[in-house]
């Protein structure tokens, strides 16, 4: 999730950290102390590293010190701010192999803009570029629900337009949850 999340969906974004939604149950946290004791992390901020903290919703942060990773940061969740469950969010995902058939496992777009969505001004480019990319890589396959994520996220005005001419009896339906959506009708 995060950072590293977008640059998987071609929204580059330059992240000096990494973090990760688990499934918060007794196996994931031994093979989550397993990993940051091979990373040499430390935590370096308040929550202490609790289940019960974490089920609450904030975040534990780590440094690692180990040899090629060193100050990275590692920040670990297992419930995220106005998304659902863990179990949700999995079933959702995007699900990526790389060249050398290493697979990754991400937020879906959805999920991460959704996430994306804090107080910080560096995160409202990001959606703009996450919505953007989503919308050119598969608007030749248009879906109700991609459809609905697309007017409802859209955050360039000229695409929004052009939204609401390709989709104007989706839009018109989604106005009164996106007024915006009411200017983009010319």
């Amino acid at each position: 999730m995060g950072g590293q999340a977008c640059v998987f969906y071609g929204a580059a974004q330059f992240s000096k950290d990494i973090g990760f939604t688990l499934l918060g149950d007794d196996a994931n946290y031994q093979r989550l102390h397993a990993a940051l004791a091979e990373l040499q992390a430390e935590r370096i901020a308040v929550p202490r590293f609790d289940p019960a903290i974490l089920d609450r919703g904030h975040a534990v942060h780590f440094r690692c010190r180990a040899s090629g990773f060193e100050g990275l940061r590692v920040d670990v969740m297992t419930r995220l701010r106005d998304l659902p469950d863990f179990a949700i969010l999995w079933s959702r995902r995007t699900t990526l192999q790389d060249a050398d058939g290493t697979t990754y496992e991400i937020l879906s777009v959805a999920d991460l803009v959704q996430a994306k969505k804090t107080q910080r001004e560096k995160d409202w480019p990001m959606i703009a570029a996450l919505v953007e990319n989503h919308y050119h890589s598969l608007r030749d396959q248009a879906t109700p629900d991609r459809i609905e994520f697309w007017l409802l996220e859209m955050r360039v005005a000229e695409r929004l337009v052009e939204l609401f001419q390709g989709f104007a009896f989706e839009a018109t339906a989604l106005k009164t949850r996106r007024p915006l959506l009411t200017i983009a009708q010319v």
